[in-house]
């Protein structure tokens, strides 16, 4: 079976609002390739190294969370980027990206798909007097010490995970996938006894000690693999095509 590549990008678009969320880079078809979509590769990250295996499984489009063209980026076709859009253009394969409205979707999103995997129920978003914070709060289904959590995160990632282990028992957890450390004091202020991300920053450590809370800093590809996966998902059902999740390990 084979869609229609615009046909396949439009439903994209549709399910994740894409157009209603304002990014740091553009979201939907980025690269242009072949106009019939019959095998999906996705991935996190349109590495070089995700590309050459989506080349190897004659894939005719990569999905991924991060893609090309950040604001704010040296826009000369040189380099690394030179090398990964002949690629994509040499083999004629579409690169679809969504990077904020993978995030935040109620489905397949990764900040949901995440607390799936960790067993918390979703209670609401982290901020709901601000919808421009992305991430989420919920809770365990049974109290935890931090250290046992931090057991489960590694089992799940299958990572060891950074571990600020604070004062109380873990019940009530916010989290945001990926480069989210930012929000931990918002979570705090929503009164969480852990907050997750994908990476820390040296002040994250003194915000989690001073406050008394738990942190977990379990890697931004790793807590990111799962919403571009579901999305993949959702995409062969909808349109009986082929999709294949590819890992490429980054430790960070």
């Amino acid at each position: 079976m084979a869609v229609a590549l615009n046909t396949l990008v439009e439903e994209a678009e549709r399910y994740l609002g894409s157009a209603k969320i304002q990014d740091y880079c553009p979201n939907g078809l980025q690269v242009e390739g072949r106009p019939q979509v019959s095998r999906i590769v996705s991935g996190v990250t349109a590495s070089q190294a995700l590309l050459d295996a989506a080349v190897e499984a004659e894939a005719d489009l990569v999905l991924v969370h991060h893609g090309y063209f950040w604001k704010g980026e040296n826009p000369c076709i040189t380099g690394i980027k030179q090398r990964r859009l002949k690629t994509l253009l040499k083999h004629d394969i579409s690169l679809l990206a969504f990077h904020l409205p993978l995030d935040v979707h109620p489905e397949v999103g990764n900040n949901v798909q995440l607390a799936r995997q960790l067993d918390i129920t979703v209670e609401g978003p982290l901020d709901p007097e601000n919808p421009k914070v992305v991430g989420l709060v919920g809770s365990l289904a049974e109290p935890m010490t931090a250290r046992d959590f931090a057991r489960r995160v590694q089992e799940v990632m299958g990572r060891e995970p950074l571990l600020v282990e604070g004062e109380q028992m873990i019940r009530r957890v916010g989290w945001c996938t990926g480069g989210g450390q930012g929000y931990i004091d918002t979570a705090i202020a929503a009164g969480v006894d852990l907050f997750i991300s994908g990476e820390a920053s040296e002040q994250t450590f003194h915000s989690a000690r001073e406050n008394g809370v738990s942190f977990i800093a379990a890697g931004h590809h790793a807590t990111e693999r799962y919403g571009v996966q579901a999305l993949g998902d959702y995409l062969a059902r909808r349109f009986a095509v082929e999709h294949l999740f590819i890992d490429c390990p980054n430790p960070i």
